[in-house]
């Protein structure tokens, strides 16, 4: 199918607690990402190849990171697009609206957020090793 699901993200005021939290439960690996003085650590909920695709299939891995801001979700999950401006533009023409604009994770992809016609959040990844 097209437009799986590709990563979540969990949203905490201490991100260093919430990896602990998780580790314990689910017996996640979870790790510092580098460069981000643990504010940012990724999780693997699955096995990943060595580019860090998930080798299980239907298995999908993720991050832990501070809460944006006070009204932030609580998670955010992500779906991969092969056009990000396209599914931008088609999720506002549905009636989604725009809550932060095409970004760039410098090496990996662009990501958008946008919230559903009845408020639920969620972003759009499109892979790009030459975003920057």
């Amino acid at each position: 199918m097209k437009n799986p699901v590709i990563h979540f993200e969990i949203y905490g005021d201490n991100p260093d607690v919430l990896a602990g939290f998780y580790s314990s439960l689910f017996d996640w690996k979870i790790e510092t990402t580098p460069g981000t003085e643990g504010t940012y650590f990724f999780v693997r909920t699955v096995d990943t190849d060595a580019k860090g695709t998930p080798t299980q299939p239907g298995g999908i891995n993720g991050g832990i990171t501070k809460r944006p801001d006070k009204d932030a979700p609580r998670s955010l999950h992500y779906v991969g697009v092969e056009s990000i401006d396209g599914a931008v533009e088609r999720a506002k023409a549905l009636g989604a609206k725009l809550e932060k604009q095409k970004a760039a994770v410098p090496g990996m992809g662009w990501y958008a957020i946008l919230t559903d016609p009845q408020g639920s959040p969620f972003a759009v990844w499109q892979t790009d090793a030459k975003a920057r």
